[in-house]
């Protein structure tokens, strides 16, 4: 599987491809190869970082069940600059707030599939990505959601 690594401002982020979608964005160094989706992908991320863009037009394959599907498609629905509680997510999909919360920690796109969006009833909740919960406030920070973190 073809891999690129870029650097960002929250460390080097490796996107994976596989058979012409992305399939992972992973925190750490790892690849080096050039394709045109990952060259593309590399720009838009690094548009993203730049702050020229809020929005990917990727094509993306999240592998995994039916519901990781499903919680996946709801947070690609949560506007840059907004976030949503485990809790809303889970009233949608009819499914314990925890399932969503793993769910959220097991998206293998984080940052392109905003996980980050997603906040506990009481607090910020956790963040599985490089860095943790200050990867999180950092994107949420730079999607101008910062309102919510005072």
């Amino acid at each position: 599987m073809p891999r690129l690594t870029l650097d960002t401002p929250t460390g080097p982020l490796t996107v994976t491809e596989t058979a012409g979608v992305i399939t992972a964005v992973t925190w750490g160094a790892g690849g080096t190869d050039e394709t045109p989706l990952l060259t593309e992908a590399r720009a838009q991320l690094a548009a993203y970082f730049d702050g020229t863009r809020n929005r990917f037009e990727l094509p993306l394959r999240v592998e995994g069940s039916e519901f990781q599907r499903a919680v996946c498609d709801a947070m690609l629905a949560i506007p840059p600059g907004e976030t949503r509680t485990y809790g809303d997510i889970a009233r949608d999909l009819d499914h314990p707030a925890q399932a969503v919360g793993q769910a959220c920690g097991g998206n293998p796109i984080p940052v392109i599939i905003p996980c980050h969006r997603v906040l506990a009833a009481g607090g910020l909740g956790g963040y599985s990505g490089g860095g943790g919960i200050e990867t999180k406030v950092w994107l949420l920070r730079h999607e101008g959601a910062a309102g919510l973190l005072i």
